[in-house]
């Protein structure tokens, strides 16, 4: 999640302005001319049934697109987008339905640098003040990783980003229903970061 910038600078900043936009990029891509590279002959050729080799947890940051940033096409991996890639139960029972349904064989877990959830975190932490509402809940699942690396520490953000995916991975190894799989070697949870600057992913936690 990247930090707050106040209007959607590429839709105009209004609710209209944005719709309009998510409408004629949709045309775009049924017309078969899409600006950003996603063919719509690959749409046609996953309209059957569909064979996901892996599911991501990302973040929600506009930065971080799963499917363009692993060069991936329609129907080959299953996305799922929180902030700070926070887990819940509703996140947890999508993995295990697509590797205990779908059989997919491999989950990862993809953190990015200057995360905005990290931050809001790091913030809240230090001042003493809990966000309000739903957000409140990202703090409090990000805080353990806050406070492992260290309030104080200068590189509390990028370590607590580190930290924060290697428990997200611990935390789905050790999930009821993908436990089993991932001790008979038949999936893998691994955990991964995006460099903003790069476009790099390096696994942090490869299993």
């Amino acid at each position: 999640m990247g930090a707050t910038s106040g209007q959607g600078r590429q839709a105009g900043g209004t609710p209209r302005a944005a719709l309009a936009d998510l409408l004629a990029g949709n045309r775009r891509f049924v017309s078969g001319q899409p600006v950003h590279g996603h063919d719509v002959t690959a749409a046609a050729a996953a309209s059957g049934d569909q064979q996901p080799y892996a599911v991501l947890l990302g973040c929600i940051d506009s930065r971080v697109p799963l499917e363009a940033i692993f060069d991936q096409t329609f129907g080959a991996i299953c996305v799922i987008r929180t902030g700070g890639h926070v887990l819940d139960r509703a996140v947890c029972g999508s993995i295990e339905y697509v590797v205990g349904q779908l059989g997919v064989p491999l989950v990862m877990v993809l953190g990015h640098e200057r995360c905005g959830a990290v931050e809001a975190t790091v913030q809240a932490l230090r001042t003493g003040q809990r966000p309000g509402g739903s957000l409140a809940h990202l703090v409090d699942e990000i805080a353990p990783a806050v406070t492992e690396a260290g309030i104080d520490d200068p590189a509390v953000q990028p370590l607590a980003i580190r930290r924060h995916v290697r428990r997200t991975v611990r935390t789905l190894r050790e999930d009821d229903l993908l436990a089993g799989p991932v001790a008979a070697g038949r999936v893998a949870v691994v955990g991964g970061l995006y460099d903003l600057a790069t476009g790099e992913v390096a696994l942090i936690d490869p299993g």
